[in-house]
């Protein structure tokens, strides 16, 4: 009875391996191959993409629509301003995030379940779109970079995440440092912030992504269009390619407008999928152990 069971046991077992792994291939599937249309739309000639609705090949390659992005100097400039915001604002976040996370995971912290619990509910209420901008006006951020970095500076959710991180480190570890003679920044660079560098890549894509797609604090907070990041002025030459060329553009022939869109997701997404597998190895590892423990 029990090889009966045992052999009815492998059989149900290949059964759902098989349809476990072929419903994972469709999904997969239905994942990819959006984007490798988009991909490849934006290689693709005119004639191509108005005679096909779906291309997944081009029969015959095309970089007009590239060439219409980059032909304008202004993108060049809104590239490098996407780039800096991005690292500085990554790496500002950060340093942030892990100081104020630790500091709020550590018992003794004076009014530490009152913070905690105004973090928390800085994640269900927000101040709104307007006092957001009075603030960041009176401070003298309009038309600063900074107005892109902090008022987004610290996410709750990462801080929450990045506490339970350090909750979850034995308090021997501390107690053993302080006894070697270390004081509290020693413990924190020395001890906590090694550990943490799963935690840390994690959070810092989380940033990174963040800081690259900024578009709605530029448009709010940026009259200056020449210190517009890469994504608005991206927007920027998908509505001017609809009726009219690029300002400073040196094509004289524009290119479908769906080429162009095709174009324009592939330069604002392939940067983060170049940053991404550095960081995979953490990745998983860095968002599991912050969200195990309360």
């Amino acid at each position: 009875m029990e090889q009966t069971l045992r052999k009815d046991t492998t059989i149900g077992n290949k059964i759902f391996t098989i349809v476990n792994n072929t419903l994972l291939i469709v999904i997969a599937l239905a994942c990819l191959l959006p984007f490798v249309n988009v991909i490849a739309s934006s290689f693709a000639s005119t004639q191509e993409v108005v005679s096909k609705k779906f291309i997944l090949f081009p029969t015959s390659f095309s970089l007009d629509a590239y060439r219409y992005i980059l032909s304008t100097p202004t993108i060049f400039k809104g590239l490098g301003v996407s780039i800096g915001t991005t690292l500085v604002g990554t790496f500002v976040s950060m340093a942030l995030t892990a100081f104020m996370a630790y500091g709020l995971s550590r018992k003794y912290l004076a009014g530490r379940n009152a913070i905690n619990f105004i973090v928390v509910f800085s994640m269900l209420f927000s101040g709104g779109m307007i006092p957001t901008f009075l603030i960041v006006k009176s401070v003298g951020l309009i038309d600063s970079y900074w107005s892109m970095i902090l008022p987004v500076a610290i996410n709750a959710f990462n801080l929450i995440i990045m506490r339970n991180f350090f909750q979850a480190l034995p308090e021997s570890l501390e107690e053993s440092a302080k006894i070697d003679g270390c004081n509290d920044f020693g413990v924190f660079f020395k001890i906590m912030l090694p550990l943490a560098l799963p935690s840390i890549a994690t959070i810092s894509l989380f940033y990174a992504v963040t800081y690259w797609n900024t578009y709605m604090n530029a448009i709010l907070y940026l009259n200056d269009s020449t210190k517009w990041p890469i994504q608005v002025l991206l927007r920027q030459i998908v509505i001017v390619s609809s009726g009219m060329q690029a300002e400073g553009s040196s094509v004289d022939v524009i290119p479908p407008a769906q080429t162009i869109k095709m174009a324009v997701i592939v330069v604002a997404t392939v940067p983060m999928l170049i940053a991404y597998p550095f960081v995979q190895k953490h990745f998983t590892k860095g968002a599991l152990l912050g969200a195990v423990k309360g």
